[in-house]
């Protein structure tokens, strides 16, 4: 599995890699997103509402649908940088999404990415913060 440390400023992605999807993980709900390389941006799905094993199947539906050539998942920190609980629940996250899709995971320090979604009035906050996220990575890209 890759990440993006909070300091890096270029991710190491193959250039054949075209298309993601992206995922604000949370205990109840995970926002998903799907964008691409070319047009760096990203539009909202429908937000994954299962909790546990229940979300796996939702999951797998959206990827066999879109058919990403990898996966970028939020992680969450503190202000200052630190790691909590809802970083290891989001590192253990794409952990599995990548032994359950052997899909390249990418991590992005996603602070506030909930809230700068609510900010901009969307009407899926989770969808919103995945949307923030994808187009964070895509932007970060040589």
């Amino acid at each position: 599995m890759s990440s993006m440390s909070a300091q890096a400023a270029i991710i190491q992605v193959p250039a054949q890699f075209k298309s993601f999807l992206a995922f604000d993980f949370g205990l109840k709900r995970t926002g998903v997103a799907v964008g691409n390389r070319l047009m760096r941006t990203a539009q909202g799905l429908a937000t994954v509402k299962a909790e546990g094993d229940a979300r796996w199947p939702l999951i797998q539906a959206r990827i066999k649908e879109w058919q990403p050539d990898a996966i970028v998942i939020g992680v969450p920190y503190y202000q200052d940088g630190a790691p909590h609980d809802n970083t290891r629940r989001a590192q253990k996250f794409g952990r599995q999404l990548h032994a359950r899709f052997a899909l390249p995971v990418f991590e992005v320090d996603e602070r506030y990415s909930t809230t700068e979604a609510l900010e901009m009035g969307a009407k899926d906050p989770d969808a919103g913060a995945a949307c923030i996220i994808l187009e964070q990575f895509l932007r970060s890209l040589p």
